[in-house]
């Protein structure tokens, strides 16, 4: 599979690709901006503005897009008319740093919630600004046109990146993304338990030392697409295939470092779209289909 650069780079972060249908949504995190490349036009303009620092982004079923902004610190809806919050705190607490997100077949928002040095802004450099005394993965339930209050559903992780749920949701996949030597770098498959809450996480596949996943995206035969690795050391930057089961199907090479996220995309979803720690959008012909909600 052969990759190549469509946009940027544009130093610093590029992160939370998602597809409209028509353009590649894809945040710059540094600039606090989401940025649309237009696949047939092969330009990328401006989507928005002001996102503060904002990391992750998807879609639900119904069109509605949604973002983790880490610089103020929340979940947001994105609308023609502004930002809408959907959550800014944990039992009176303000989050780490939103990172990344998942959404069930209720319509409840799942997101991981790390503390990761400067993701959010200059005054994340120092982790003496966390409130919480934990990093975790939380749901924030679906109620008719509304969100109620997020519910923490990890009690096991540090620095939870990205999140998926399998083909049928009884299994959401987390990418356990530690950055020091004491923490582990995994991806977990937690069974979704009856309550809606998760049961006890199974390990599917250990990176070691070396840096593990940061994003991912499913396919329709319900292996995992998953962004990995590092030019430092092990098998270097990588596109990992995973089954479900967390065996690795196919491992693909980058040249470029650190791909930190990736969607697919395109009239038939089988276009993938990888973005990366140097603000690059790369893109490569696949020969499956992605699973995503929207559109």
């Amino acid at each position: 599979m052969d990759f190549s650069i469509v946009s940027g780079p544009f130093g610093g972060i590029t992160e939370g690709p998602a597809w409209d249908g028509q353009s590649l949504l894809f945040t710059h995190i540094d600039s606090s901006k989401i940025l649309a490349y237009d696949p047939i036009k092969r330009v990328t303009s401006v989507y928005r503005e002001n996102t503060n620092f904002c990391n992750g982004t998807i879609f639900n079923k119904g069109g509605r897009y949604f973002g983790c902004e880490g610089g103020s610190r929340r979940v947001v809806e994105y609308t023609n008319k502004g930002t809408s919050v959907i959550s800014d705190n944990f039992n009176g607490q303000t989050y780490n740093i939103p990172n990344d997100l998942a959404i069930d077949t209720e319509g409840s928002v799942w997101f991981t919630d790390p503390f990761y040095e400067g993701a959010g802004g200059e005054w994340s450099k120092d982790r003496r600004q966390m409130e919480l005394d934990h990093e975790s993965v939380y749901k924030i339930p679906k109620n008719k046109n509304s969100f109620d209050k997020s519910i923490r559903v990890t009690f096991d992780t540090t620095r939870p990146n990205g999140l998926l749920f399998n083909l049928d949701h009884s299994v959401l996949y987390v990418a356990q993304s530690g950055r020091n030597p004491d923490e582990e770098r995994q991806l977990r498959g937690y069974p979704v338990q009856e309550d809606g809450l998760l049961g006890e996480y199974e390990v599917l596949h250990d990176f070691g030392q070396w840096r593990g996943i940061d994003g991912m995206v499913l396919d329709v035969k319900g292996n995992i697409w998953a962004t990995a690795g590092t030019a430092e050391g092990g098998p270097g930057p990588s596109i990992y295939v995973f089954s479900p089961q967390g065996e690795i199907q196919h491992r693909y090479h980058l040249n470029i470092d650190r791909p930190t996220n990736c969607t697919f995309a395109g009239s038939n979803l089988d276009t993938l779209y990888v973005t990366t720690i140097g603000g690059h959008l790369l893109m490569a012909q696949t020969s499956t289909q992605g699973r995503i909600w929207y559109p």
